[in-house]
């Protein structure tokens, strides 16, 4: 009851006063210690049982997939199989929601092998959290297949497809299970309505975003909350109507959060409006002084248009307010193991072969007729050099290691630690032919001739 209500200190006292706490108590111990998020110590704890439960052993599971600790919590369900625990649904969601965050598809694509293996029901907890975690690994064809194979689904199952076919780029065939999703007479939430207006950004589709938008209230009586305005801010800002955007964040009925201006001011890197970017910076650091992605996005700007004085005036403002940048770091599936790339690492056992891998990228790339683009590179330095840092950036990096790694046709899958202010609307899985690695990706497929498909 004290954990519930967040007390957890008072839930500490009382357990500390019980002189020999059975089973039972230590599990609602270690369950009160992982939702307050005192991980340590309900690890502690859970080492220390000389019997565990079923509810122990979730209970530890979902406190590290809860707290981002993924690594954690696909160790110790390895673990709980070696000493024949039992498993049941509960288990098999956190275990998802460890490889969803992790980008682990080989692990996650395991996990659903074991829960049809061991006959679990598929119930509508249990197919959500495999639809999200194929969505999240980039999977949209095996998210499909079991969202089509579920015989019962909520509004929330729902939202997660359409959510996973916006991640991934595929705005219209969002809207298309959105209509399906009325058609059969289920409700939409506020949830569903974050997954239409992001398939909508990601589309391009201002006019449709604007009637869903607008239908949120006047069809189905719900209230548009922060993240349906981040949306707007975002479909306008990627459409280059920044000023729609603006009037989007003056008009909320609300205070403006972050997310918004963040929308905002990423619009304002990709179409280098210097004066908006800095207003949406004033507005941010107002809110979060301590976030370092609205520094790094303003530099980002700054950089676009070799404007070096204004990089180092943001870099200076950042050592005064002592914000630090978050590293970027890139992770890639391997064998059953995620490994993990910073930029400039050089600490992989592997590194030798990476190094020469990245040499053969670029060589190939050059000989495509392949350009780097060097703007984003925050630094006033020679072309030559900015290439040689961009060809170690963390994604790069990650990729060779794909390249000498994975068998052939296998997809390479990197999952990025930095997502953005507006989390709900920046994809997390990098793929060779999405986002950013769009022009590299196919000067890749010229180059060492791979086959280019036309969808993700």
């Amino acid at each position: 009851m004290y954990a519930e209500l967040g007390m957890f200190e008072s839930a500490r006292r009382f357990f500390s006063a019980i002189p020999r706490p059975d089973l039972v108590t230590r599990t609602a111990m270690v369950s009160a210690c992982a939702v307050s998020g005192d991980i340590e110590f309900a690890r502690q704890m859970f080492d220390e049982m000389p019997h565990r439960d079923l509810v122990a052993w979730n209970a530890m599971i979902a406190g590290y997939a809860q707290r981002g600790e993924s690594r954690e919590a696909l160790n110790l369900f390895s673990q709980m199989q070696v000493e024949g625990a039992r498993v049941n649904e509960v288990t098999m969601v956190s275990v998802l929601s460890a490889c969803a965050h992790l980008g682990a598809f080989d692990q996650g694509r395991w996990a659903h092998a074991y829960i049809e293996r061991n006959k679990l029901p598929m119930t509508v907890t249990l197919g959500t959290a495999l639809i999200d975690m194929y969505s999240k690994c980039g999977n949209m064809e095996r998210a499909m297949q079991v969202f089509w194979k579920m015989e019962e689904k909520n509004v929330y199952t729902w939202s997660s497809v359409m959510g996973g076919l916006a991640m991934n780029g595929a705005g219209e065939s969002c809207l298309e299970i959105f209509s399906r999703m009325k058609g059969e007479g289920i409700p939409p939430n506020e949830v569903t309505f974050v997954s239409v207006l992001r398939g909508c950004s990601v589309a391009g589709l201002v006019e449709q975003g604007r009637k869903h938008f607008d239908s949120i209230r006047q069809e189905y009586g719900l209230e548009p909350t922060h993240e349906h305005y981040g949306c707007m801010v975002d479909l306008y800002g990627r459409a280059g109507l920044l000023d729609d955007a603006v009037k989007v964040i003056k008009s909320m009925p609300i205070r403006p959060h972050v997310g918004a201006w963040g929308a905002l001011l990423n619009a304002c890197r990709m179409h280098r409006n210097m004066e908006l970017g800095e207003l949406a910076l004033r507005r941010i650091v107002e809110l979060e002084a301590t976030h370092d992605g609205a520094y790094v996005l303003l530099s980002n700007i700054y950089a676009d248009s070799k404007n070096w004085d204004g990089v180092s005036h943001v870099r200076k403002f950042m050592k005064a307010n002592k914000v630090r940048k978050e590293p970027g770091c890139s992770a890639i599936e391997a064998g059953g193991e995620v490994h993990e790339f910073f930029v400039g690492d050089k600490s992989h056992p592997r590194y030798g072969e990476i190094e020469a891998m990245l040499g053969e990228m670029t060589r190939k790339l050059r000989l495509a007729g392949y350009v780097a683009n060097t703007n984003q590179v925050l630094f006033d330095i020679e072309e030559e050099e900015k290439e040689d840092a961009l060809c170690r950036h963390s994604e790069k990096l990650a990729i060779a290691f794909g390249f000498i790694t994975l068998a052939d046709g296998v997809p390479i899958r990197i999952v990025k630690n930095l997502r953005g202010y507006q989390s709900n609307l920046t994809p997390k899985i990098i793929s060779l032919s999405l986002t950013k690695l769009l022009f590299q990706g196919l000067q890749l497929a010229q180059a060492f001739k791979w086959p280019v498909w036309s969808r993700p």
